[in-house]
C-alpha cells in the first residue's frame, strides 16, 4: 500500500517519498502566543498530531518541530494593555498552550523553537539574502525584494500583476512603510527599533525580525535546508508560507519543503470566528462546559482535514454521541473481558481490519475513512456485549472478540482516541503487553530487522510508553 498526500505546491495528490528512507522531517507553523488557543488552533494541532502519529505507526522515524512566535505586534499590544512585558505574556500563553494540548491528548513536539531563541539564525539568513541581492536596507529596516524571486507566487498561485491590479492604488495609501520600500509588495525581514519595544543588536541597527523570516530560520536551524513536510493552516498559504519559500530558496537554491500540507479553517455556525461576532471559543472554554476532549478530537477527525469545518452545538453533540459508541467498544475488555476469559499475553490483531484502516488513511490522511472502520468494530462489540448480557454467551468466539477489541484499541491509539472508565482504567496497553512488545523488538533487533524494531518503539511511544535502552537491557515507563 502507498501513502499519498495532497501537495498544496503542486495542487495534486502525490506518492509520499521522504528525503531519507524511513525518516520524516516535519515542521508545523505553530501559534503566536498572545492569547488562549481557540477552536482553529485545536483543529490544526489535532490534525498534525494525528498525521505525525500515523506516520510513526507506518514505521517512519518522525522528527516533528513546532515553533512559537514570541515576537509579534499582538504580543506587544497585549503587554501594553496589561502593563507587563512581551516575555511575560509569551511565557504565560506558552504555558496555557501546553495545558490545553495536554487535555486534548496532543503529544508534545520533539522541539519547540522560539523566535527569540533563533535570532542568530535569523540575522544570518537576512545577511545572506542581502549578499545575494534579494534584500536591501532602508532607514533601519531590511526588506525582501519580491520581484527578484522569479518563482514568487508558486505556492498560492497568486501573481504580482494580479495583486497590483487588485490593490488599485490602495497599497500606497494604506501602508505607512511604503515610502521605505522599493516596491509596495516588498516585505520586512528586519524592523528598526521603536521606542518602548524590545530590540536586538544587528548589522542594520537595533530592531527585531519580521514574522516570515522567523519560520525560515527556525526550519533551517532545526531541520536543514530541505524538509519533507511543512504544515499549517490554509490561512498561512499567503503571504506567510509564500514568503518563507521566497526567503529560504533564494538563499539555499533548494526546495524548502517537498510537501506542503494545509488544514482547512473552522467556522462557528457558518460564520468566521471572531471576538467582534461573539462566537470566539477558546479550547479551555469548550472543555470546561464540559465537553469530552475525545469528542473534540472526533469532531475534528470526522471531517476531511483540508476542508472547512463548521462548529455548531449539533455537530459537537453528534461527535459526543459517536465518542460514546467508540468508548463503549474501547472499554469492552473492562466490562466483559474477565467473563469471556480475555488474556493479557495475546497481542494478535485482525490484520484484515488493520489493512482496511491503512488503505483508507493512506489516501491523503483520510481520517474519516479510518474512523468508519473503528465504528464498525465498536458497534460489533456493542452488539456482542448486548447478546452476552441477555443470553449469557456471545455469537462470536471470545478469541475473535478479543482480537477485535485489541484491534480497535490499537487503531484508536493511532488517532489519539483513548477511553478511561469510571474506575480510571484506561483502554490502553497492559504491563504484560508492553513486556511482550519489548521482547518482539529485541528479537527484531537481534535479527537486524531495525525497521521493525523502530516500528515497535514508535507503537509503544504512541501508547505513552517510553523505552530506555541500556547495556543491562530495556527499561520502560508510562508517560
Amino acid at each position: 500500500m502507498t501513502l499519498t498526500l495532497y501537495n498544496t505546491l503542486t495542487r495534486r495528490k502525490e506518492i509520499f517519498e521522504p528525503l531519507e528512507l524511513g525518516k520524516v522531517r516535519m515542521y508545523y507553523c505553530g501559534v503566536t502566543v498572545y492569547d488562549y488557543c481557540h477552536l482553529g488552533h485545536a483543529r490544526a494541532c489535532i490534525v498534525w498530531d494525528v498525521v505525525r502519529r500515523y506516520l510513526q505507526w507506518r514505521g517512519y522515524n518522525v522528527k516533528y518541530v513546532q515553533n512559537f512566535t514570541d515576537i509579534d505586534d499582538k504580543i506587544l499590544n497585549r503587554a501594553r494593555l496589561e502593563g507587563s512585558s512581551m516575555e511575560y505574556v509569551a511565557e504565560r500563553y506558552i504555558q496555557s498552550y501546553f495545558e490545553d494540548m495536554a487535555r486534548l491528548n496532543i503529544k508534545e513536539a520533539d522541539e519547540y523553537p522560539r523566535a527569540t531563541h533563533t535570532l542568530d539564525g535569523i540575522k544570518r539568513l537576512v545577511h545572506d539574502l542581502e549578499q545575494k541581492g534579494y534584500a536591501y536596507p532602508s532607514e533601519g529596516d531590511v526588506y525582501y525584494a519580491v520581484r527578484q524571486f522569479n518563482e514568487y507566487g508558486k505556492l498560492s498561485g497568486r501573481k504580482l500583476e494580479d495583486l497590483q491590479a487588485g490593490a488599485s492604488g490602495r497599497v500606497t495609501s494604506e501602508d505607512p512603510e511604503v515610502r521605505k520600500k522599493k516596491d509596495p509588495f516588498d516585505f520586512a525581514l528586519w524592523k528598526a527599533a521603536k521606542p518602548g519595544e524590545p530590540a536586538w543588536e544587528s548589522p542594520w541597527g537595533e530592531g527585531r525580525p519580521g514574522w516570515h523570516i522567523e519560520c525560515s530560520a527556525m526550519v533551517r536551524d532545526r531541520l536543514g535546508d530541505t524538509i519533507d513536510i511543512h504544515a499549517g493552516g490554509a490561512d498561512l498559504i499567503f503571504p506567510h508560507h509564500e514568503n518563507e519559500i521566497a526567503q529560504s530558496e533564494a538563499v539555499t537554491g533548494k526546495p524548502l519543503a517537498n510537501y506542503w500540507l494545509h488544514n482547512g479553517m473552522v467556522t462557528v455556525g457558518g460564520e468566521k470566528m471572531s471576538k467582534s461576532l461573539g462566537n470566539f471559543i477558546t479550547i479551555r472554554e469548550l472543555l470546561d462546559r464540559p465537553t469530552d476532549p475525545m469528542a473534540v478530537r472526533l469532531f475534528v477527525l470526522m471531517a476531511q482535514y483540508r476542508k472547512p469545518i463548521d462548529f455548531t452545538d449539533e455537530a459537537i453533540a453528534a461527535a459526543t454521541n459517536g465518542w460514546h459508541t467508540l468508548k463503549e467498544g474501547l472499554l469492552f475488555d473492562a466490562q466483559y473481558g474477565s467473563q469471556l476469559g480475555f488474556t493479557t499475553d495475546d497481542n494478535e490483531l485482525d490484520t484484515d481490519v488493520v489493512q482496511r484502516f491503512q488503505t483508507e488513511v493512506d489516501d491523503d490522511f483520510n481520517f474519516p475513512g479510518g474512523i468508519a472502520v473503528l465504528f464498525e468494530l465498536a458497534k460489533e462489540l456493542r452488539r456482542e456485549g448486548n447478546i452476552l448480557v441477555h443470553q449469557g454467551k456471545t455469537e462470536s468466539p471470545p478469541q475473535q472478540l478479543e482480537k477485535q477489541w485489541r484491534t480497535l484499541v490499537s487503531l484508536a491509539q493511532v488517532l489519539g482516541l483513548e477511553a478511561v472508565d469510571e474506575a480510571g482504567v484506561s483502554s490502553g496497553i497492559s504491563d504484560a503487553e508492553i513486556e511482550s512488545l519489548i521482547q518482539q523488538r529485541q528479537d527484531a533487533r537481534k535479527a537486524k530487522n531495525f525497521a521493525e524494531g523502530d516500528r515497535i518503539r514508535n507503537q509503544l511511544q504512541d501508547l505513552g510508553i517510553t523505552l530506555i535502552d541500556s547495556p543491562d537491557g530495556t527499561r520502560w515507563h508510562r508517560g
